[in-house]
């Protein structure tokens, strides 16, 4: 949630088209206007500059944040009711034992046809 926050830094492509097109301007004046006008947008979008952190510390940091943004959404689940939850589990554990009798089923039945065949 952080990460989506944050401010997108201008790269330097788009500054330098910026200063191109306040050379395309024709009257002097407004070219110097411009330039300054450029220069000043240039000093708000840089960020500060990062903070340095130890490895330990950023690895701390880092946790701590995951674990805000992890109870930030588990807050947003709806989650099931009592009676929803038994019914699934109901219908998992049925459906495990039909399957597992159908292969059971299927390798005793192989197995006997290989032991035939082989003697």
């Amino acid at each position: 949630m952080g990460r989506l926050q944050r401010k997108k830094v201008q790269t330097k492509k788009k500054v330098k088209s910026r200063q191109e097109d306040a050379r395309v301007d024709m009257g002097s004046d407004s070219v110097a206007v411009k330039k300054t006008n450029i220069e000043k947008k240039k000093k708000r979008d840089q960020s500060p500059a990062p903070l340095k952190y130890t490895e330990k510390d950023n690895f701390v940091s880092n946790g701590l944040r995951f674990l805000r943004e992890v109870k930030v959404e588990l807050k947003k689940v709806t989650w099931p009711s009592k009676k929803q939850t038994m019914g699934s589990t109901l219908v998992v554990i049925i459906l495990v034992i039909i399957i597992s009798l159908f292969l059971g089923v299927v390798d005793v039945g192989l197995s006997s046809l290989i032991r035939t065949v082989l003697q």
